[in-house]
């Protein structure tokens, strides 16, 4: 821990000081800092006259939540020994909450130093920063909340350390839902794409990396690289918008830093930096440059950006044209119409992730997207997948600010008058908006289900707006009860403004399935219905995925590309878990001196299973007794 001498008039301030906050054991100095959640205070631990910084929650009543979060960051933090990290002492119980005892080295937030920053400054804070990324990344640590308020700087020293692991991730991946922008996590102007949820990719070290690009922008320009205030606007900007080059911002910048931060910034994980050593470098170059005799010069990144990590793109190969198709219908739905929209393949082929591929178009429209899913195993269920994705929109409004909460409740008592009972019934969250309701007649057979019918239509027709389209996705569809499959054609009659995605295996669907039955009559009733059937990855596809993982030209990507197509058939899924599972079992690996290789001979000679979900289960009863049994716990939540 870094000592700090105080004065005579620093003692005298200590001393004169009074703070609301009072630890046992601890003399508050002062105020360092303050956030939404949390405040710093430099302090004297009694016991040995050192000085340390607490953290604390500001609210006396802290939720559970934010208890947890405390109590996450200190576990992970104390396992740590990273220069870039604030050093964690200890967790003191206080109140009805808890104070976060931290080194203090003298440092004060970055955020409130940017003005007087220098670029040879803000050069070694990124620096610095990629080494500590680096070291987070062999601890298999995503940080994912990287901004100057969570950076600590010595204003003498120069010396930037990270702080506040409330959120940071102990996984080597992530998924993020789509949820109301008030409940991502991490803060919205430095977020990723993928970290918005809207990006149908997952969330893994390399959303630092675009964090640590937006945070270098702020300091070399003095502003954030998208301004605005509307969280769903500022969403679409990191989905869509590309950034003004920083050197056409400030023109002290040189080119090649402002490409490093573009770099940074790329929209796919792909195209950024695949290592903090890369950047590091890069960065390190830059700075050597800007000192020297030629700081305009520019140089090609990313010569030393090579992973070691073996990481399979999830962006999606041959199906350009599924997702345009997508992507049309949304358009229409968005001037008015009502679509229904079918994706058709086998077990793995890929139907979710084309469908996904529609949140970007969402939030350029402020529209809602909820999803479903029908089960196998509760058939007698009716409405499971509608009950399903209303929840998940209930979800989402309870998550809106109180005035649009309240708009919304008019808008839905208004719409299903006095039998607002009926719809709480069937999905008991809706009374959590509209109240409990008072009880209504009850109707048997036929009757009940018109009355449903009509509530629910009536319900739909609420959030489909030319102001908030509705995306409304069921998956499974070869597995629908025929109340839902009715109420899918009465959805069809609606006013406008709904895109229904439904996905369906195609192989487990005969000419006389009730699905089939009931698309022929919508077909004949001038609905609109259109279809997409998703085929197997062609060779070429399967090679460009294969060369892209491997970090290598498609030619010298093709013999291995050869023995998966062979066992894959094409099959996406297939495709990725195969290659998954060669490298578990050593068979794809990274050469030290920079490339990956695999063992060609002994591939070919694999005998395994063609069928994709045998293939999974035989790579699962691989894994430890004890991970299995978890496992199958998890499978029954």
């Amino acid at each position: 821990m870094g000592t700090i001498s105080w004065t005579r008039e620093d003692r005298r301030y200590m001393t004169m000081s009074s703070f609301n906050f009072q630890l046992p054991g601890y003399r508050i100095i002062e105020e360092l800092y303050r956030d939404a959640k949390t405040i710093g205070y430099r302090a004297e631990r009694t016991a040995d006259r050192s000085f340390v910084t607490l953290r604390v929650l500001s609210s006396p009543y802290p939720s559970d939540r934010e208890l947890l979060e405390f109590r996450h960051q200190y576990a992970i933090a104390k396992k740590l020994d990273l220069a870039g990290i604030v050093g964690h002492h200890s967790l003191e119980q206080h109140e009805r909450g808890y104070a976060l005892v931290l080194e203090d080295f003298g440092g004060i937030l970055l955020a409130g130093q940017i003005a007087s920053l220098t670029v040879v400054d803000v050069l070694k804070i990124g620096i610095q920063l990629a080494a500590t990324l680096h070291g987070l990344g062999q601890h298999r640590i995503i940080h994912k909340d990287l901004k100057p308020a969570n950076i600590l700087i010595h204003p003498v020293t120069k010396q930037v350390k990270l702080i506040d692991l409330r959120i940071a991730a102990l996984l080597p991946r992530e998924t993020q839902e789509v949820v109301d922008p008030s409940c991502i996590e991490g803060t919205l102007a430095y977020l990723s794409p993928e970290q918005t949820g809207r990006m149908n990719r997952g969330i893994d070290y390399r959303t630092d990396f675009y964090a640590l690009g937006v945070t270098l922008y702020e300091l070399l320009t003095g502003e954030l690289p998208f301004r605005t205030e509307d969280p769903i606007a500022l969403i679409h900007c990191h989905l869509a918008q590309v950034a003004t080059p920083i050197h056409l911002v400030n023109s002290g910048i040189p080119v090649v830093l402002s490409q490093i931060v573009a770099k940074l910034m790329a929209k796919n994980v792909e195209d950024r930096y695949q290592t903090a050593v890369g950047i590091k470098y890069d960065l390190e170059k830059c700075l050597s440059q800007f000192q020297g005799t030629d700081p305009d010069a520019e140089f090609e990144l990313a010569g030393r950006d090579i992973s070691s990590r073996f990481l399979i793109p999830e962006r999606l190969y041959g199906r350009e044209q599924a997702v345009q198709t997508l992507l049309d219908a949304f358009d229409r739905v968005s001037a008015g119409s009502s679509e229904l929209l079918l994706v058709a393949g086998g077990s793995g082929i890929g139907k979710t992730a084309v469908i996904n591929e529609i949140h970007k178009p969402i939030v350029r429209q402020r529209g809602y997207f909820i999803k479903g899913k029908f089960d196998q195993f509760n058939r007698n269920i009716p409405f499971s997948a509608f009950i399903q994705a209303f929840r998940d929109l209930i979800d989402q409004l309870l998550s809106e600010d109180s005035a649009q909460l309240a708009s919304w409740r008019q808008q839905i008592l208004a719409a299903v008058g006095e039998n607002g009972r009926v719809l709480i019934e069937a999905i008991p969250e809706l009374a959590r908006i509209i109240g409990s309701q008072p009880s209504v007649a009850e109707l048997s057979g036929t009757a009940a289900q018109n009355r449903f019918n009509l509530l629910f239509q009536r319900l739909i027709e609420v959030f489909t707006t030319a102001e908030h389209p509705l995306v409304l996705f069921l998956d499974d569809l070869q597995w629908a009860d025929s109340a839902s499959l009715q109420s899918i054609e009465l959805l069809m009659e609606s006013k406008g403004y709904l895109l229904l995605l439904g996905a369906y295996r195609d192989n487990e669907v005969s000419p006389h399935h009730p699905l089939i039955l009931m698309l022929e009559k919508l077909r004949r009733a001038k609905s609109v219905v259109s279809k997409i059937t998703l085929a197997p990855l062609t060779f070429a596809d399967t090679n460009r995925l294969v060369a892209d993982t491997l970090h290598c030209v498609t030619d010298r990507a093709k013999p291995l590309t050869e023995s998966i197509d062979l066992k894959t058939h094409g099959n996406p899924l297939f495709i990725t878990q195969f290659l998954k599972a060669l490298y578990a079992d050593g068979d794809i690996r990274f050469n030290p001196d920079g490339y990956w290789e695999c063992d060609i001979v002994k591939i070919q000679s694999l005998a395994i299973t063609d069928d994709v979900v045998e293939f999974i289960a035989i790579q699962i009863q691989k894994l430890p007794l004890a991970t299995q049994d978890v496992l199958k716990l998890a499978a029954c939540i």
